[in-house]
């Protein structure tokens, strides 16, 4: 299945949570289309639970595939598996860069990491599903320091999350430590995503 390419707004309303994190497409709280607000569909246990898994996996932008083999990654480890699916989903290197505020989007992020913007450790990767270990440093290359969106993305940065530190003048972020729950997106369920998958 290929990556979604569709319109964001209309996808954030129909699953009833901001992909962009900036909360724009939710004015209308209600699905999109003429018959929107009006549907009084209620979902089944399945439909719930195919719709948590459908929130979580758009938020990150992943194909099915990559999702699923990294929840099943996530199973092989000690601790509460939705808890270590999420923490993993969190650890990707495109996701970092969206939250040290390299970039406003996880999209945008991706693109910065593929067209070989990002490094790590002091070395360019060009891989956005790569995981980054606690204690990397992610930086911007030299000659992608002035890059306007970046500039740009940075001035607009209004959070940094406890386990990330951010170096100002060196323009670098690094991973201090694996994410707890209660930092991560409260509005998933990750049980549901654990039963759907188990059915």
């Amino acid at each position: 299945m290929a990556r979604y390419t569709g319109p964001r707004w209309k996808l954030s309303r129909r699953l009833g949570i901001s992909l962009s994190g900036t909360g724009k497409e939710l004015k209308r709280p209600y699905a999109p289309g003429q018959h929107g607000p009006n549907q009084r569909r209620k979902l089944s246990e399945y439909g719930l639970q195919l719709q948590e898994k459908q929130k979580l996996r758009f938020m990150y932008g992943l194909n099915e595939k990559q999702f699923r083999s990294l929840f099943e990654r996530a199973g092989k480890m000690k601790g509460v598996h939705g808890e270590n699916f999420m923490k993993l989903l969190e650890s990707r290197l495109d996701n970092l860069v969206y939250r040290l505020g390299f970039a406003r989007t996880r999209a945008q992020a991706r693109q910065l990491v593929v067209h070989g913007h990002i490094t790590v450790n002091g070395k360019k990767l060009d891989r956005p599903s790569y995981l980054v270990q606690v204690g990397d440093v992610i930086g911007l290359r030299e000659k992608s320091r002035n890059l306007t969106v970046v500039k740009e993305a940075l001035e607009e940065r209004s959070y940094l999350p406890e386990y990330l530190s951010f170096d100002e003048n060196k323009l670098e972020g690094t991973y201090t430590r694996l994410p707890e729950r209660d930092e991560l997106p409260a509005e998933i369920n990750e049980r549901q995503i654990v039963e759907f998958y188990s059915r």
